[in-house]
């Protein structure tokens, strides 16, 4: 099974649509908000499009099979919010024609996750 996986991880690595070559030219190498992100990667029995293992944030580019798998893709879904993960899924014409809103999305849905540290505190006999 793990073999079988590590197979169509290289695969879908090598064969990925123009959506997830969209996306993944602004995830990569740290270039989304300083976040490391990898494609194509397993998690438990599925291989999730994108994943940012350091916020639990997975995102999925869905074509026109999904709205026929809809159950499948329901179940999946659950498993990977059970693993503590949250699932964000964009539609590839969404990727392509609307790259800036998905990014915009994406850098909302960060930001509520993880709040701007607060101001520092003044130092002792600043202000006086």
């Amino acid at each position: 099974m793990e073999e079988l996986i590590r197979v169509r991880t290289r695969a879908l690595r090598r064969d990925m649509t123009d959506a997830e070559r969209c996306l993944w030219y602004h995830l990569r190498a740290h270039r989304f908000m300083g976040l490391k992100f990898k494609r194509q990667k397993p998690l438990g029995r599925y291989i999730v499009d994108f994943v940012c293992l350091e916020i639990g944030l997975v995102i999925e580019l869905d074509g026109g099979q999904h709205a026929e798998q809809v159950a499948y893709d329901l179940r999946r879904d659950g498993w990977l919010r059970g693993q503590g993960v949250t699932v964000l899924r964009f539609w590839n014409h969404e990727v392509l024609l609307q790259t800036d809103a998905v990014l915009e999305k994406l850098r909302l849905w960060v930001e509520q996750k993880q709040p701007s540290p607060p101001a520092p505190l003044p130092q002792a006999g600043e202000g006086s």
